[in-house]
C-alpha cells in the first residue's frame, strides 16, 4: 500500500490496526496472510494470488477514499473558519 505522505501513513496505520483487531497473535506485521500448503493444494494458485492482489487494491482504494474524505472535511472547516474574517 502506497504511503506517499504523512496522511497516507496515518490512515494506513489506522486501517491496518482495525484489521489487526482479530489477529492479536500476529502483532508486528502490517497485514499478514497465513497460506499453508493445504490452501495451495485445495485452491487454484492463480485464484489465491488474484484474491491477495484484489485485497491489496481494495485496501489502497479504501485509504484513498479516506484521504479524500479527510481533505474534504478539512476544506469545509477552513472555509467556515475563514468566513468569520470576511
Amino acid at each position: 500500500v502506497k504511503q506517499s505522505d504523512e496522511l497516507d501513513v496515518i490512515l494506513a496505520r489506522k486501517f491496518t490496526s482495525f484489521l489487526e483487531q482479530r489477529a492479536d497473535a500476529f502483532r508486528g506485521y502490517d497485514i499478514s496472510f497465513l497460506i499453508t500448503n493445504i490452501h495451495t493444494e485445495e485452491m487454484l494458485k492463480h485464484k489465491l494470488v488474484d484474491f491477495i492482489c484484489q485485497f491489496m487494491e481494495d485496501v489502497d482504494k479504501e485509504i484513498s477514499e479516506l484521504k479524500l474524505s479527510v481533505n474534504t472535511r478539512g476544506r469545509a472547516v477552513a472555509v467556515e473558519y475563514f468566513q468569520g474574517f470576511c
